[in-house]
């Protein structure tokens, strides 16, 4: 375990020493505090609203501004966690260290993930703004944070794993764009196919289906169950894809 807190140390404080991070973050916050700025603007002169579309619920699933951070910010924080390594050299003594492959992977995907909930924890004062003006249910608000939570973490994840598939940090972040987006758009399937097995699976997978009913405190175990497959999955393929370099 001594290993493996060195390594998640080492992650996190690689993230926040590079101008790449803080470019990103404070990109990600000022779209997210210009979301909630017209979110409030909209609804300040609505005096009836409906307990399934208030402010809450519009800004952890209702408009797009939700899911661009989303589809983009992860590849940008995942993109150097194998690639860079892997084309500086440095990936060698890691390798080498008397740490598993199994550690290595989560320190690093932990590492990421502890960055991206960071970059989420200054949005908990925009709901203290609307709890300060207003009233506020608060299991609701822990529901969005959840779902925001969890559908990251299986982001991050295809992140990390097409980040250990190649050399550039430029093809990590393209590659796993193009299946987070891909993941996405077979979501957005079930407001396209008919019924039918097609138009279930798309459901199942709709990232807008899931954010829209977490932000009405609708937490449905069947999702989770999804999100953590979609955690699990690519970090076992990163682990035997670490595991073959140790056999090179």
């Amino acid at each position: 375990m001594t290993g493996f807190f060195a390594i998640w140390k080492r992650e996190v404080f690689s993230y926040f020493v590079t101008p790449l991070a803080w470019v990103t973050t404070t990109a990600f916050l000022v779209l997210q505090g210009l979301h909630f700025y017209l979110i409030v603007a909209s609804f300040a002169g609505q005096l009836d609203l409906s307990a399934d579309a208030g402010p809450v619920q519009t800004f952890f699933g209702q408009t797009v501004m939700l899911y661009l951070p989303l589809l983009f910010v992860c590849p940008v924080l995942t993109m150097r966690s194998f690639a860079e390594e892997r084309r500086s050299g440095t990936i060698e003594p890691l390798l080498t260290a008397p740490v598993g492959t199994v550690s290595v992977v989560l320190a690093k995907y932990l590492a990421v993930l502890a960055t991206y909930v960071a970059m989420w924890a200054p949005t908990v004062g925009y709901m203290l703004v609307l709890g300060r003006y207003g009233e506020l249910d608060w299991n609701v608000v822990a529901a969005g944070y959840a779902a925001v939570l969890a559908v990251g973490a299986g982001y991050l994840a295809i992140g990390t794993m097409t980040s250990a598939m190649t050399k550039s940090q430029l093809a990590a972040a393209i590659a796993s764009a193009m299946a987070i987006m891909g993941l996405f758009m077979l979501g957005l399937g079930e407001f396209i196919f008919a019924e039918g097995p097609l138009r279930d699976v798309a459901s199942h997978v709709s990232v807008w289906t899931q954010m829209n009913d977490f932000a009405r405190g609708i937490v449905d175990s069947r999702r989770l169950v999804f999100d953590a497959s979609v955690v699990v999955l690519p970090l076992f393929i990163t682990v035997r894809a670490v595991e073959s370099w140790r056999l090179e």
